[in-house]
């Protein structure tokens, strides 16, 4: 009986084995094979050139540029959207009645295609013709398009984008803190507690394994951004916005070395790895605690 039962679900579980070894495990082992290879995406023919295309991307200074402005990336979706986002949460936490109104405006900008919201602020926000650097140019000051400055267009990118990203965020913070016992909450009111008390001791150990899943998926997500810097910017001025993603992709569309993109594709995988292993192993710590 036993055994028959153990048939069944391995037989249930197929279906979802068979496609992730078909659009996971086979393009996996695809991609650190043509990394390894000259493959121009179009020809029969495929060379293996060993680690040729690794060593060229150490000695390429915009290779360097590009990890460095996705390590920038991580740093402020690590901070200014997780801040906003639970604090935004925690102020809908007390407003029962109007909770829902509020987060579906916020979702809004979510549930836009990128497309929309990089027209958005190309044309309203950034554009030095018509947009709002247009009319604080028209009073007097000195501005230009910070897409257009090697310094700001990064950080502008990531501007877009968190604003964007961050009513997620709110949502599932909100989601997470709803969870919390009345009883602990109603007994820190009780002994005194002020609102960051409240937080700090209460509700913050209480969605803790939320706020860590999400900072790793957050590590992980920005080690992959590309449609808003390729949106907005297409990785310059000068590669000033380049990231590990545009990258990959100028190599594999524009330059047609689809062996160098797959090289640059592992290490957007590593980087990932990293943080997935970061988050198993205190996934690990809590549930031994």
């Amino acid at each position: 009986m036993k055994t028959k039962k153990m048939n069944w679900n391995y037989l249930l579980i197929a279906p979802a084995l068979l496609i992730s070894v078909s659009i996971i495990l086979i393009p996996g082992i695809m991609t650190i094979l043509y990394s390894f290879t000259d493959w121009n995406g179009l020809s029969p023919k495929i060379n293996f050139i060993g680690v040729r295309n690794f060593i060229e991307l150490f000695q390429d200074k915009i290779f360097f540029r590009a990890i460095l402005n996705n390590v920038i990336w991580v740093v402020m979706f690590l901070t200014i959207p997780v801040c906003v986002g639970m604090l935004a949460a925690m102020l809908l936490l007390g407003r029962k009645k109007t909770r829902s109104i509020y987060q579906v405006g916020f979702l809004i900008p979510y549930i836009l295609a990128p497309a929309v919201n990089a027209m958005l602020w190309l044309n309203i926000m950034f554009s030095p013709i018509s947009g709002v650097v247009a009319a604080l140019r028209n009073l007097g000051l000195d501005l230009s398009s910070p897409l257009a400055s090697m310094k700001t267009a990064i950080y502008a990118c990531a501007g877009v984008d968190i604003w964007h990203y961050w009513p997620y965020l709110t949502v599932i913070y909100l989601a997470a803190l709803r969870q919390t016992p009345a009883d602990q909450v109603e007994a820190a009111r009780v002994e005194g507690c002020n609102a960051w008390q409240l937080f700090r001791y209460v509700y913050l150990p209480n969605i803790m394994s939320t706020v860590s899943l999400m900072f790793i998926m957050i590590t992980i997500g920005s080690f992959l951004a590309f449609d808003y810097i390729k949106l907005l910017t297409g990785g310059g001025p000068a590669h000033a916005t380049e990231v590990l993603g545009t990258y990959a992709y100028s190599f594999a569309f524009s330059s047609m070395k689809v062996g160098k993109a797959a090289a640059v594709g592992l290490f957007i995988s590593f980087f990932g790895l990293i943080a997935s292993g970061i988050y198993t192993r205190i996934s690990r710590k809590e549930s031994m605690e």
